[in-house]
Parts: C-alpha cells; structure tokens; sequence
C-alpha cells in the first residue's frame, strides 16, 4: 500500500482542552487544542476520519493499573484530598502529580481514545491513528508520576496484544518511557525502545544495561543519550536501531509516543532537535507500512508543541504543508515568526560521535541476541469490544430492544416475572408463563392430594374447648339447650367449666378426650362432644378390669381418653345417670363390627340428651362428693 493511500484516523475530544493541572503548573491540555486548531487550519481533516472516542471506564483502567489506584483517582477530588493523606503520599500524589479537577475525566478521555485507536489497527478498520492526547508514558501500575496517571500507553498495547503476537514501542520523549517499559519487562511479546536523556535527569532510569528479565530480556532497548544532540546525531542512532528492530524482532504493529519535549527550546527539554529532526523519526517508522498507533506526551513550549504535531500530522497523511501559518484562533501564540518551522539552537552537543558509536553497536549486539522472532500458539481471538455508539438508523424498527441491549439480558424460564417488561419476544414472554403456570398447578395438586389422604390434626385441648362451648355449638341446639347453663346467659358464650366443678375426675376426663371425640363426631353439637367425652371413662374402666382406682380424684389415663370409637361407648352411657365410671361393663360386651360402633355412636347421643333434661347439668352450687359423683348441693 503506497503512502498516500494510507487510511489514517484522528481522534480529538473538545473538553481535553478544557481541564489544567493548576496556575504555573508546565502540563497545559491547553496545547492539544492548539494542536487541533492548526490541524483544521490546514484543512488537513479532508484525508482522514476524525472520531471522538467513548472514555475509558474503570474496569478498562484495570486491565493495568490496580483497582485500590483506579478507585482512589475516581474519589478524590481538591476539595476532599486532605481527607486522603495517607493515600496521597502512598499513590505518589506529590508535586509533579498534582489533584485538580476533572483529573479522572481527563486521563479517561485519554486512555478511550489510545484504546479506541487499537482497536480500530486490530479491526483493519485504519492504517494508521493518531491521538495527541496521549502518550502519558510515566505513570505506574499503583502510582502516578511525571504528570502521568493512567498509562493509556499500555492499555493501548494490550489491545494491539488481542491480535497481534508481536508488538514494538518506540518511544522518541527526552524522558526514559519507564512506566512502558516496566509493564513489558518480562515479556518478549512486546519490545519497548526509547532514546532519552540519561544521567541527572528524571526519572533516572533508561541505562544501557537494562535490557529486559525472564523471557523479556534482550526486548528491552534502551539509548541513553547526553544533553545538546541536534539531528544528525540523533538520526545516525535512531535508523540503524529502528531497522535492527525491524530486522530481528520482526513486529507486527508499532506505537510510537511523539514527546515534543526533546525539541530545542523546550522548558524541561535538554535536546536540540529541530522540527524537521523530530518529524524525520516519525516518517521514517512511517515507511515499515505496519499498522501503527502514534501517541503525543510530552512538551511544555507549547507554541512548538502544536506545531510539530500539526506537521507530523500531515506527513502521517502524506501531505505537503505550508510553512507560512494559516489564520488560526491562537495565531498570536506564533509571534513574531508566524511559521510553522521550529529551529535548533546554537547549544553544545555533549554527545560525541564515538560515544554515540559505541552505544549503538552495543543495542545493535543485544538486539541480535534475540535471534528468533517470537510467536505465540494459535489460539482464539477473544471478541472484539466495539466502543462505537450503535447506529439507531440501522436497527429494526419492529424490534422493542436493540439487539447490543438485548445480548445483556440472560433471562431464566422460571423466573417470576413479566419478561416483555425488557423487551424480550413473545414466544420466551409466552415460554415464562407457561412454566410458571405448571409450578403452580402442580403445588395446588399436591395439596388436594395431602387433604384426601390425611385427617387434619387434632387441635390442643384448649382450643378444642373453645370450640365445643362455642356459640355454634349452642345454636345447633336450639330449643333444647339446657336450662340455667352458664354459657347461655353468658355474653360471650364462654362455656368452660367452672371452678367448682373443675376438680371433678369425670369432666376432666371429658376435656382431656374432648379434642380427639371432637374430630369423630358426625354431630358437632353441644351434646354430641359431651356424650362423647364419656365414652372415654367406660374404656379407661374396662382396661383397668373394672376395678375402682385408689384416689377417687385420679385422673384417668391419657391413652384410654384418645380412643372415642370404643365399641364400649354403649355400656359407658349409664355411668353419667349416678353410677361411678368405674362400674361400666367389660368389653367383652361390644359389638365387633364397624356398622355397629356407628350405630352405637348415635345411641349414645341420644342417652346422653335424655340424661341431661331429667337430672340437669352441674352448677356453681354443685359439689363433689367423697366418691366423685355430682350431687346438687340445692
């Protein structure tokens, strides 16, 4: 592909330019507006695409940085950094790395575009992508430093790691890339290079001697360089070093961070490259016809700044750019030259030419020593994250959801709601139903089934008498309810027995068996459940051999009491005519078949009617004699 053919994409975010570290501080965003201004002067937008690329998010930052970091910078803030003392000093928030505003949506809009710009190399949707903006070689995996705080540098790489096996960081800053550097330094998949300032110089990193760890060793390249180098030194060192790269490694994508600081005149700078020094760099990787990824960093002349971008962005286009400058918004910031030329100084060149031999020919020794290109075992590409905004033109106007938005949706099918509520089709809206519907039908089935098979369970005794003595009970009487009973004047129906009779052994008898004669009981009266409580007194004196017990006030047993069916309930009936219960016949006496218990139930009812109008029930005037049995006290 020839060089004007290239398809090249530029990424600009207007609100870059909007945020500032602080008053005097030398990192100005300011300069990539500057930037963007000369670049649509020229009209240099005619032969690429610009884009504004989403910001990164925190998960994304995390890739590399660590999550503590990632969440700290998104927290803290001027107004509540005195409240994060400890973690200013621990994520190395010091004077170079101040906190001011907006400084988490500054790197993120950054980092987006970096990443954005990966992807799009990855995608082969671009040739070449251009993001002024970033570049922030410096910051660390859990600290900021050198006025980088997220690297967007190595999240870049990352992204290009996705696809290709081999990748190549050139890195031409007057400061050693060492946050790059140290993320890939065991690694042989990516081959870092930078050519710096080496001595007492920040970060004071960068010696010859660091070649790279593990598997990363010899992939490490490092040109220490001294102050003053103009652009023929600095070119004699640059292509032999890059075509060695080429040559040996053998990459398949490059990213090259355009630090404007090595450009004579910079505030911070110690170099003396000219404009046309510095852009040679960039036209020479430019000729490898690899898809590359060319980030800013750093500057701090701003007036040059702009302007070696702006021509570096017409050589990456392929076009020829006038030196005279066009009328712009910052015209002002060019006087009193008004060109687009930045000239070196008449400065010392502290690098000679033997020093800058014997440098090269060592990275040229090392680099050899890799011998091999390295590759990588196929494997599947993961899915590519498509960050672009998704074209509602193009969607189906039928559909409820965007298919993106639907992909996000794992709906289970017994889930217990509407699922058209997020827009789902009708046939899982219809499926959600249907099984919903099935759980319930099939719970209420079991229940019907436990009803028929098994009798409710007998209530406690308190509660069953309650519910004998209850006004229902005395309804179902009627007429025949009997005469001076307590719980027929008694307001609230409460028919309990009273204190005085409470000691009885027969009505204790009765109450203890009155819950379980209660569920057996086709009658449901008044009447009924206390004819039936009898029954239990004739069983208790047949098991017992019919032989009075010792205390008169004993209570009978409880198992004799559970037992209402007892064929005995017909010779028990006339132990409540005065006879003690004890006296009741054997049961030798009963009817053996079930028709006849049924039948004998009825009789019992009936005696037990007729025993209570002629000799009336106990009153509060009744007492107990020494034997048990009632006797009106009138």
């Amino acid at each position: 592909m020839s060089q004007s053919k290239k398809s090249v994409a530029y990424f600009y975010d207007p609100d870059v330019g909007n945020f500032h570290y602080g008053p005097g501080h030398p990192m100005k965003p300011h300069r990539i507006r500057m930037t963007h201004n000369l670049v649509m002067s020229y009209e240099l937008y005619k032969r690429m695409s610009i884009y504004r690329a989403a910001p990164a998010t925190s998960q994304e930052m995390t890739q590399f940085h660590s999550d503590d970091y990632v969440e700290f910078l998104h927290r803290v803030t001027p107004e509540n950094a005195v409240q994060f003392q400890r973690e200013l000093g621990k994520y190395n928030f010091e004077d170079d790395c101040p906190v001011f505003d907006g400084m988490f949506d500054l790197f993120s809009l950054s980092a987006g575009s970096s990443m954005e710009g990966a992807a799009r190399l990855n995608r082969g949707l671009s040739d070449i992508c251009i993001n002024w903006s970033g570049g922030l070689h410096h910051a660390k995996k859990c600290e900021a430093s050198g006025f980088c705080y997220i690297n967007d540098i190595v999240l870049a790489i990352l992204e290009l790691l996705r696809h290709h096996q081999r990748v190549l960081y050139i890195d031409i800053d007057v400061h050693h890339g060492d946050g790059v550097e140290e993320a890939f330094y065991t690694t042989d998949r990516v081959m870092t290079c930078s050519f710096h300032k080496y001595g007492e110089f920040f970060p004071g990193t960068g010696d010859l001697r660091d070649i790279g760890e593990a598997k990363g060793k010899y992939y490490a390249v490092n040109f220490p360089l001294r102050d003053g180098i103009d652009d023929i030194g600095y070119q004699s060192v640059f292509k032999p070093v890059i075509e060695g790269i080429m040559e040996w490694y053998q990459p398949n994508a490059v990213v090259l961070q355009c630090g404007t600081d090595s450009l004579a005149g910079d505030k911070l700078g110690c170099f003396n490259l000219s404009m046309d020094g510095h852009a040679e760099c960039v036209r020479f990787v430019k000729k490898f016809n690899l898809p590359t990824l060319v980030l800013g960093g750093g500057g701090y002349t701003i007036r040059n700044v702009s302007r070696a971008w702006a021509y570096e962005t017409g050589i990456l286009v392929g076009m020829e750019m006038d030196r005279k400058l066009p009328m712009n918004d910052y015209m002002d910031y060019y006087a009193p030259e008004y060109t687009l030329d930045v000239p070196a100084y008449n400065v010392d060149n502290h690098n000679s030419p033997e020093y800058l031999d014997r440098i090269k020919t060592q990275v040229l020794k090392n680099i050899r020593l890799t011998q091999f290109a390295p590759s990588v075992q196929m494997q599947d590409v993961p899915r590519d994250v498509d960050r672009d905004a998704v074209d509602e033109d193009a969607l189906d106007p039928d559909e409820r959801m965007p298919e993106p938005l639907r992909d996000q949706h794992v709906v289970p099918e017994a889930e217990m709601y509407e699922a058209d509520a997020i827009g789902l089709p009708e046939t899982t809206r219809n499926g959600t139903r249907a099984v919903n519907e099935e759980i319930n039908d099939a719970a209420a089935a079991d229940e019907d089934v436990d009803m028929g098979e098994d009798a409710p369970a007998p209530p406690p005794a308190d509660v069953a008498e309650d519910a004998a003595a209850g006004p229902s009970a005395m309804e179902v009487d009627g007429a025949g309810a009997v005469p001076g009973d307590p719980a027929a004047d008694s307001p609230s129906g409460d028919a309990r027995p009273q204190p005085a009779v409470s000691s009885s052994p027969a009505p204790q008898a009765g109450q203890a068996a009155d819950g379980a004669g209660k569920t057996k009981d086709p009658i449901g009266s008044e009447d009924g459940e206390r004819a039936a409580a009898a029954a239990p007194l004739a069983d208790a004196g047949a098991t017992d051999a019919a032989e009075p017990s010792a205390d008169p006030s004993a209570e009978p047993p409880r198992a004799a009491a559970a037992d209402c069916t007892d064929s005995t309930a017909d010779e028990a009936a006339p132990s409540t005519q005065g006879e003690p219960a004890a006296k009741a016949g054997p049961p030798d006496q009963a009817p053996s078949a079930p028709a006849e218990a049924a039948r004998a139930a009825g009789v019992l009812v009936a005696r037990a009617l007729g025993a209570e109008r002629e000799d009336g029930e106990a009153t509060e005037d009744d007492e107990d004699d020494e034997d048990g049995e009632i006797r009106d006290a009138k």
